[in-house]
């Protein structure tokens, strides 16, 4: 073994003993766990994993075919790390942060093995503007200056493994990422840029409950099942059930900040649909592209797996780091059944005995430890941030009980469960609203009924009622048809097909109904409960449920999902509706 020093870092050398795929065994190797080693002539980039004695198991980044026992293995002495700094925003990074782009402009579609760039440009150059002064005490955390990257403002901190000091001297000015703009009397230098160690979360002051609702714009989720600004949510379904359309809506129209948005495994005609969409979406709030607030992280089915397995880390890191800064941070995972797949081939390859279905036994630890990075903190500095993980399941064949699935049910507080037979209706949003739930009621129950309505809660619990309740008759009707239902019951089934046909069912493709504000949502629930009120009187004077079925004016509440100045039609509907059951009422 020859060990060496080069920049103030330990470096090994050993020699490949071994290759199986994307897993090598390295001898003579001094290295730690998780360091990052360069395998083979092309210095292909790993990563330990695994140390048995004197043999260092490595999981490789790319493709090693081709790669000989014998070739030698250097260690670089560092973790697998990213990079954090001005230049994150707009990016589109493959799982272990090379930028897709500059490997594009570099060597074409298709990526040379043993290829690296930075993950932030070191030549562009950014405007520092100080926010602290010399003679400050900054602490790990600390925010000391801004940089307008897009319209988002990317707040410069002292990072968190730095100590405490006094500022001696801090530059205002255009400079890079790797130049020196704050200088503290311990000595440390401080440029814009930092790196953290992607499998360790970054510190934070106090993780607090969260009791603000993530809006989506989407009805089924913001009405019925809600999750919470720094919650996690999983969207488990079979093929075609629409996994992607609904993450890639929760990454366009949620009320985030920040979106990172994480490809993980997924089809590569997914992949680039987000890719190429993305760029070209305008930002509701701003006007400006959409992606000048997203990070896009692309690793599909057909790149490395060992590279699939890296990428949530990255992807959650960026996400931690623009959370320190008081964002709200939106992160997508699709998906972490990809993600596990990864964990079970390299498991495989290191011979570890498997768990159920073949899954490695650590599979809910792992699981675990990725959603637990998600929560509503106050950060370092004080601030408060948030980054929500919403991750999707894809289970084989769409059976919700294998492994990954199960796992993440005991770990997610908002469970969106998919349907196949919704989707092959032609009903999307595809959610059940039977096997479905939130665990969050509870603590937004207060933000709904001060900033919506003080009725809210009480039309959601009513809407879930008759739905549960349309359910229990579908039984009956399938045997015997809905006209030997009791009237009410008939009632019943109508206000539930309006729940689910103008209430739940949502066109992502039409420029009005693809979002729903909060208050247009209540408006369009209490006209339906205001339809349902008004036909359980008229049954009790002997008004027929044919002739309230019959009513016109109920039929027009779909127009009112896609009309955008809705407010003049719905109030029309609804003088109509009280005239015709007036009439109805007279009649009887």
């Amino acid at each position: 073994m020859e060990v060496k020093a080069k920049e103030g870092k330990i470096e090994g050398k050993g020699v490949l003993k071994r290759i199986a795929g994307p897993v090598v065994t390295a001898v003579d190797l001094d290295a730690h766990m998780y360091d990052v080693v360069k395998v083979g002539n092309e210095e292909l980039m790993g990563e330990v994993i695994k140390i048995e004695g004197n043999n260092t198991i490595i999981q490789v980044y790319e493709n090693t075919s081709g790669i000989k026992p014998g070739e030698p293995v250097s260690n670089t002495g560092l973790s697998l790390a990213v990079e954090l700094g001005p230049g994150l925003l707009t990016s589109i990074y493959d799982g272990i942060q090379r930028p897709l782009e500059v490997l594009m402009d570099k060597m074409g579609n298709f990526i040379e093995r043993g290829v690296s760039a930075p993950g932030i440009s070191r030549e562009k150059k950014w405007e520092f503007k100080p926010l602290a002064r010399v003679g400050d005490q900054v602490s790990p955390g600390a925010i000391i200056g801004e940089v307008q990257e897009t319209n988002i403002v990317h707040k410069i901190m002292v990072p968190p493994n730095t100590k405490a000091g006094v500022i001696t001297t801090i530059t205002p000015g255009t400079f890079t990422v790797e130049e020196v703009v704050c200088v503290l009397d311990n000595g440390a230098e401080l440029t814009m840029m930092q790196r953290w160690p992607v499998r360790i979360p970054r510190p934070v002051a106090e993780k607090m409950n969260p009791t603000i609702p993530l809006i989506t714009g989407q009805r089924i989720l913001d009405g019925l099942f809600p999750i919470a600004k720094g919650g996690t949510a999983a969207i488990p379904g079979p093929f075609g059930s629409g996994k992607t359309v609904t993450q890639q809506q929760l990454a366009k129209w949620s009320d985030a900040e920040i979106v990172v948005y994480i490809g993980c495994g997924e089809r590569g005609n997914e992949m680039t649909e987000v890719l190429t969409e993305f760029p070209e979406l305008e930002d509701p709030k701003t006007g400006k592209p959409l992606m000048e607030r997203t990070i896009l992280i692309a690793n599909t089915s057909n790149m490395p797996v060992a590279a699939r397995e890296a990428s949530v880390y990255t992807g959650i890191t960026i996400a931690e780091y623009f959370r320190d800064m008081g964002y709200d941070v939106s992160l997508m995972a699709d998906s972490t059944s990809r993600w596990a797949e990864a964990m079970r081939e390299i498991s495989s390859r290191l011979e570890e005995m498997p768990g159920e279905e073949g899954y490695p036994a650590y599979l809910a630890a792992r699981l675990s430890e990725f959603y637990e990075r998600a929560g509503l903190v106050k950060t370092l500095n004080g601030q408060e941030g948030s980054v929500s993980v919403i991750g999707a399941v894809s289970p084989p064949g769409g059976d919700f009980s294998e492994p990954v699935t199960q796992n993440t049910l005991r770990i997610v507080k908002v469970f969106w469960a998919l349907d196949a037979k919704l989707s092959q209706r032609r009903h999307f949003p595809a959610i059940n609203w039977l096997d479905s739930y939130s665990l969050y009621l509870d603590t937004l129950h207060d933000w709904y009924d001060r900033e919506v309505s003080p009725e809210w809660n009480k039309i959601r619990s009513w809407a879930m009622e008759i739905l549960q309740k349309e359910a229990e008759l579908q039984e009956i009707v399938q045997l015997v048809g809905s006209d030997a239902l009791p009237e009410a019951e008939q009632i019943t089934i109508e206000v539930a097909r309006m729940i689910r046909e103008i209430f739940l069912q949502q066109n992502a493709y039409d420029a009005v109904d693809t979002f729903c504000s909060m208050k247009k949502q209540y408006d369009m629930l209490k006209s339906i409960k205001t339809f349902s009120d008004l036909s359980y009187a008229a049954q009790t004077v002997g008004v027929s449920p044919q002739q309230i079925i019959a009513v016109k004016s109920k039929n027009e509440l779909s127009q009112v999902k896609f009309t955008a100045d809705y407010e003049p039609l719905l109030e029309k509907i609804l003088k109509d509706m009280e005239a015709e059951f007036n009439a109805l009422r007279a009649g009887a």
